[in-house]
């Protein structure tokens, strides 16, 4: 048994996904590596689907005593550009892994062109002087065979003569291009001729100006994994119809054998994954940035309080499909609560208030009572939190016309104050319209910590903040971005943009007790009873900004069964 064998064998728990059982298949037959790699195209930040190939990629290499290299497929000049590449560095980072080398397709441009004037040696690629609209007319339908270019027979010499010319700049954009010469009868209809090089008169963000000519994705990716001696390229499921295209490539250049692997792309609920779509809600101002909290990508769910570990979670419980599937978004909230729950200090902050004034508490007199930072977490401790006369309550926590079975606060009801006091509700106090601003209440002396003064039993517990130390701060109260369950399927007539949630983002002013102002950006709390809440990076000193990360339980499950 391999090194490699013996380290995946130590591996307990759950059952092998169909990617693993195929590298444990290959390191039996005798391959003594594993080699992987995760190429994004620079041309957008990743998402939460690019989260789970990150996870699946460096996660098999770790697994498997190999590497994992991070390749920027960088063949399209005019859509790329190194704010992508430093983001993505940065979020691939930020979920915990650390690639064994940094490449890039740029890279290999010379070998490329190189292995494309063998393939027109051998009359296997072709010039073709028709337009791009040409060529897509002639490449026939499912049922229709294509029609061979009239330049699909030149000879070699004038092909080499022609794609030098092409790279020397002598030609205008979308003036020829380089084909591929397979079969225009082929069924798979990528086949048919594919185009291995497009004129482009750009400059690359990495090249500059060396070249005028740009290879396809196809051509180059394939190629890239072998230069790489990538062992196992793993793609999402749109890619199977192209791996005979990436087959015939190496097959025809006869250089080592990258094999393609696929999985099924992650397709979430109430989410939107196209970085075409998304890159046009940032430019239209419908959302902040890239990094808006209501975004699906990774920047985003950092800025928004999620945690690595959250993340890896969700790509650990959602496995490894060979068909596509729709994920219920409530997975990825379940994995966040998860996580922060067994790491987020306990705070109180109120965020729709009524103000009460405990009528019976000494006017001056301010005390503290000691809170639990994480019941979870014996270490963290405990905190003084100051208390006195006048306190915030939610206004949910009152209710004047209670039904059965409501242990809040109502008229000549008593509730507990977390960590504090009974109080008891005594005088509700209304404005000019009749909405209720201000209770008067009376609290009982010996119930502090838990005790009452005749051992009465008080069910319902709330949290507070003393008005007079309250730190007011924005509240960000994020949603879904979507109210349609499968952004995938779009009635006729209507784009996404008609999906969108006009709730998605409340801003509100919060009264948070005051150790809440020392809080750094991305410092995550749970504010008890609310939810879970993280500073946000446009704070300033002269007020905290917090964005909502999750609520406690999920919301959108009680309304659908409703």
């Amino acid at each position: 048994m391999s090194d490699l064998h013996e380290e995946s064998a130590s591996v307990e728990g759950k059952s092998l996904n169909f990617l693993e059982e195929i590298v444990e298949e290959s390191i039996a037959g005798g391959e003594k590596r594993v080699q992987t790699r995760f190429p994004p195209e620079p041309n957008g930040y990743l998402h939460i689907g690019h989260a789970k190939s990150i996870c699946l990629n460096f996660g098999l290499a770790r697994k498997y005593g190999g590497k994992c290299n991070l390749r920027f497929d960088d063949t399209n000049p005019v859509k790329e550009d190194v704010e992508y590449v430093d983001s993505i560095q940065q979020d691939v980072r930020w979920l915990g892994f650390e690639w064994a080398g940094v490449h890039y397709a740029s890279d290999y441009f010379d070998q490329l062109y190189a292995w494309a004037v063998e393939l027109i040696r051998k009359g296997l690629a072709y010039v073709d002087d028709q337009s791009q609209e040409e060529i897509r007319q002639s490449r026939g339908t499912v049922t229709v065979p294509g029609k061979e270019s009239p330049w699909r027979n030149r000879s070699a010499e004038e092909n080499l003569d022609l794609f030098e010319r092409m790279k020397n700049g002598e030609f205008g954009d979308g003036e020829k291009v380089l084909r591929a010469k397979i079969d225009m009868a082929h069924p798979n209809m990528l086949l048919r001729d594919p185009i291995m090089y497009r004129i482009l008169h750009a400059e690359h963000h990495r090249t500059g100006n060396k070249w005028c000519i740009y290879p396809m994705y196809d051509y180059a990716h394939g190629q890239s994994d072998s230069i790489e001696k990538v062992t196992h390229s793993i793609c999402t499921l749109e890619f199977d119809v192209h791996r005979p295209l990436y087959d015939w490539f190496i097959e025809k250049l006869d250089i080592y054998p990258s094999h393609q692997y696929e999985f099924a792309r992650l397709n979430l609920t109430y989410t939107m994954m196209s970085k075409r779509k998304l890159l046009q809600l940032v430019q239209q101002g419908t959302v902040m940035g890239w990094d808006d909290p209501r975004m699906p990508t990774i920047c985003a769910l950092r800025r928004r309080g999620y945690t690595p570990e959250s993340v890896r979670m969700f790509a650990d419980k959602v496995g490894v499909a060979k068909r596509d599937n729709v994920i219920d978004l409530g997975l990825l909230e379940f994995c966040v609560r998860e996580d922060l729950n067994k790491r987020a200090r306990r705070r109180m902050a109120v965020l729709d208030p009524i103000r009460v004034v405990i009528t019976n508490y000494p006017e001056e007199k301010t005390e503290t009572v000691d809170c639990i930072n994480n019941p979870e977490d014996e270490t963290a401790g405990k905190r003084e939190v100051p208390f006195g006369r006048e306190i915030y309550i939610e206004r949910d926590d009152f209710m004047e016309n209670p039904p059965k079975k409501y242990y809040r606060l109502s008229p000549g009801g008593e509730v507990r104050l977390r960590y504090a006091y009974l109080i008891r509700c005594d005088e509700v106090i209304k404005d000019a319209d009749g909405k209720v601003v201000e209770l008067r209440c009376t609290y009982d002396p010996m119930s502090k910590g838990g005790r009452s003064s005749d051992g009465r039993k008080v069910k319902g517990v709330i949290h507070w903040v003393s008005a007079r130390h309250a730190v007011p701060a924005e509240v960000r109260l994020f949603d879904r971005l979507f109210v349609k369950e499968d952004m995938n399927d779009i009635e006729e007539g209507k784009t996404f943009e008609d999906y969108l949630n006009p709730d998605s983002l409340k801003t509100v002013t919060g009264y948070l007790e005051p150790s809440l102002n020392e809080a750094a950006e991305g410092d995550t709390f749970q504010f008890e009873r609310l939810g879970y809440f993280c500073v946000d990076r446009d704070s300033t000193a002269a007020g905290k900004v917090f964005n909502r990360t999750v609520t406690l339980k999920d919301s959108w499950a009680k309304m659908a069964a409703k």
